[in-house]
Formats: C-alpha cells, structure tokens, sequence
C-alpha cells in the first residue's frame, strides 16, 4: 500500500506542480464564460446596414413605405419584449445588478441591425431597371468614398400583382437584408389579399400583432402550479453535470495514457518495475491522476459558487437545494467514479503499448470517435429524457455515467438506476481485471499496440 500511494503522490505532483496544468484548468471556465459572451458581445457590436429602396415601376406603388413600416413595427416590438424582459429580471435579481445583466443577455431583441437612408442623387435619378442596377454597384463596390458607400440597394416590383424584390449587397454571404425585406412583402401581400377580401386592415394587423399570454402549469412543479425557473434548474443542471464529468473522465484518462505512454518511452517505467509490481503501478497512477481529476473538479466548483454567489445571488439556494436534496450530487460523485474507472485503466492499458502518440491513434480514434455519441444524446436527454434511444443507451456501460447523469433531474424509475448503475460498475470492475492484464503485459514487452498484441495480453496476461 505504501509503494501505491507513493506511486500516487508522484504522479499527482508531476503534474500538480507545473504551470501549464493550472492554466489548463482555468482556461475552461474562461472558455466557458467567454463562449456565453462573445455571441452576445458579437450582436451588439454588429454595425447597422444602411440601405436605401426604390419603387421601381409605378407597379410598386405602396411597397416601399410597407417594408419601411415593417422595420419600424418590427424594432418597436422588439424594445417592448426586451424592456418587459429587463423589468422581470431586475425584479429577480434585485437593483441595478440584474437591469446591467438583463441589457447584456437580451442584446439579441434589439432587433434587425439596419436602417433606410437618403439615397444619392446620381442613384435616385437614374432610370429604372439596369441603368439604376449599374449606379448601385457602383455605391456598394469601392469605387466611392467609404462615407458613402452603401450595405444594400432593395428595388421593388411587382410582378402579376405579387410584390417582388431585388437584393444588391455589398457583402454576398450576408442575407440579413433578403431575409428582412422577403418577410416584409410576405406582409403586406397578405394585408392587400385581407383588404380585397373585405377585412379591416387594423384588424389584420392587430391580429398580427397579437402575443398570447400562455402559463404553463404541472402538478409536479415546485409550486404544485405554474411552472418557473426553479422547476427548470435540475435539467440544466444534470445536462452540465454530464458534460462536465465527460470533460473530467476524459481529461484525467488522457493524462494516464500520456504518462504512461512517456515513462514507458523514457524507460521509467522498467525502473518502476524493479521496485514494484505492474499492478501496484497501475493502481498507483490511476489512484494519483484521480486526486489530479479531484483538484479540477474543485477549482471549477468553487469558481462556479463563487462566480453563482457574487453574480445571481438569488439562484444560490435553488442550485444548492437541487444538488443536496434532489440526490444530484450523490449521482454525479457515484457516475464519475464508475466512469473514471472504466475509462482510466482503459486508456492506461493502451499507453503501456504504445511509444509514441503515433501509436496510440490505432485504438484512440475510433474510441473518441464513439465517445461522441453520448455528447448528442445528452441534449436529447434533456427534452425528452424517457426517449427510447436515450434509455436504451443508458444502459451501455460506457455512456452510462454521461446521460444517465443528463437523466437524474427527470427522476429515471428506480430499477433504471439500480440496473444501469450495477452494470457500470461490473463493467467496470471487468475492466481493471481485462486492463490490468493488458497493462502488466505492455508494460513487460517492446510489442507494439495493435489488436491481436493487445487480446493476446489479454489472454496469456503478460506470461
């Protein structure tokens, strides 16, 4: 036991005391929190298109002042919802905190970023139809000053009586305008079809205007009513506990395999062997790289309260009342210790093979490439958790801990956690025996990795 946790303390400390580790470990929540905001920071700093439009026939008539209305309409709404969003998170959250946060995470409800401007005279007064066509290519191209240069030129026809458009673009990958001015005719072409047949245009636009007031209930909310926030929080949460312990079981398995796989080309590890068995080895890495795995969990959870505590004070209770006293965290730490399990010795059985990382990818790829699935079926699971494709791959020891984790906050039946969790940790246990073999045999060889050297360790177990 002594040259176990020796073994052990080693390997924590290779890897503990380096730089490149702990900026490793904070350059995910970073990542994390950087992810959140560069979409939202991208949105706001997106310049406004400046546009101008023509009715280009006599046909037309009416047109542009319908796409122009459109965009007027369409901004005012959109400043309606996000100051009713601003009002019920500054409710929530309390004082000018949760007003400055609203502003940033509603950014996207401030509607298109576009606006009509004069058009120049040259352009106003060239003939319809090409000769207007050459003068806008002109404004959107680089032979003017940049000041007056155009995004976009909109020329509205109408063709059998139906409202047609001409999109110029500076920019060809950009479909902002199409898409805005393509909704606008969808609009007033239906006004006109209601008005012909007779209906009140305030009617029709009323009606198009109208935002229902739809309250969802459940008996199994936390109110025993409507359902809110806090009935929401356990989904979120076990779809972040599974991507997080596939972050965590995957990260910590890489660093056994690369430890491995370096010691053994560096001939460590036969220094090892001289002084401790392959199995005290094993079971000393895996035990060291498991405290490494521990220290990343804690740093990321105490970034998380404390970033949850300082930011969204409010929500604190509720994360802690989820993770406590749903069993959230009781599941995760029992998930992670399977899957760690299976996945440690796994990847350090491989390592004991192989020299280089050349020699690794044999095997690494097509497991990575299966490792993928349960990060789509997590997102399933959140939707629709008793879907019979994530069921059934629950039950798959290796994506077991991942979407079983994603499954607990909509309370699996008890035989589904018993069954599946048994199954983890036998699975799991025949692993340390099939690696353990595979690891004693690789580690007293020069055979390369391959699949018949890695069954034939298997089976004579390093003999």
């Amino acid at each position: 036991m002594k040259r176990i946790l020796l073994i052990a303390r080693r390997e924590y400390a290779a890897y503990a005391r380096t730089v490149g580790f702990w900026l490793s470990l904070l350059a995910f929540p970073i990542f994390g929190v950087l992810g959140g905001a560069i979409p939202i920071l991208m949105s706001s700093s997106q310049p406004v298109s400046e546009l101008v439009v023509f009715e280009d026939s006599p046909q037309a008539a009416g047109l542009a002042a319908a796409v122009q209305n459109s965009l007027r309409d369409e901004q005012a709404r959109r400043a309606a919802l996000r100051q009713e969003a601003e009002t019920k998170i500054q409710a929530a959250a309390g004082g000018t905190t949760g007003g400055n946060m609203a502003k940033g995470a509603l950014s996207g409800l401030e509607g298109p970023r576009m606006t009509f401007v004069a058009p120049p005279a040259d352009l106003a007064a060239a003939a319809p139809g090409e000769a207007r066509e050459a003068v806008a290519r002109r404004y959107l191209g680089d032979e003017v000053a940049e000041d007056q240069r155009l995004d976009a030129v909109v020329l509205l026809n109408r063709e059998e009586g139906l409202p047609t458009a001409r999109v110029w673009s500076r920019k060809a990958t950009d479909t902002a305008v199409e898409r805005f001015v393509s909704d606008a005719l969808k609009d007033e072409n239906r006004r006109a079809v209601f008005e012909r047949a007779g209906i009140d245009p305030a009617v029709v636009s009323a009606t198009a205007a109208f935002e229902p007031d739809v309250t969802t209930l459940s008996p199994r909310s936390a109110s025993g009513g409507e359902v809110s926030f806090r009935d929401k929080l356990p989904g979120i949460i076990g779809l972040a506990s599974g991507f997080i312990l596939w972050s965590l079981i995957i990260t910590g398995a890489s660093i056994l395999l690369n430890s491995v796989m370096e010691e053994k080309s560096n001939k460590i590890l036969e220094v090892l062997l001289s002084s401790a068995s392959a199995t005290e080895i094993l079971t000393g890495k895996v035990l060291g790289v498991a405290f490494l795995t521990l220290t990343v969990l804690l740093v990321w959870g105490g970034i998380g309260a404390f970033g949850l505590i300082a930011g969204l004070p409010q929500y604190a209770p509720m994360v802690g009342e989820v993770l406590l006293e749903g069993g959230m965290l009781g599941y995760f730490i029992a998930y992670a210790v399977g899957g760690y399990l299976m996945y440690a010795v796994l990847f350090a059985a491989i390592g004991a093979f192989c020299e280089t990382p050349r020699d690794a990818q044999t095997l690494m790829g097509p497991i990575m490439m299966i490792l993928v699935v349960p990060l789509i079926v997590m997102q399933m699971a959140l939707r629709t958790p008793d879907a019979p494709v994530v069921q059934i791959l629950s039950w798959v020891p290796f994506f077991t801990p991942f979407l079983m984790s994603a499954r607990a906050p909509s309370e699996p039946p008890m035989f589904e956690v018993v069954g599946t969790m048994a199954g983890m940790f036998a699975f799991a246990l025949f692993m340390v025996w099939v690696a353990g073999r595979a690891f004693r045999a690789g580690a007293l060889s020069d055979v390369k990795l391959s699949w018949k050297s890695f069954a034939g360790a298997i089976r004579g177990g390093g003999k």
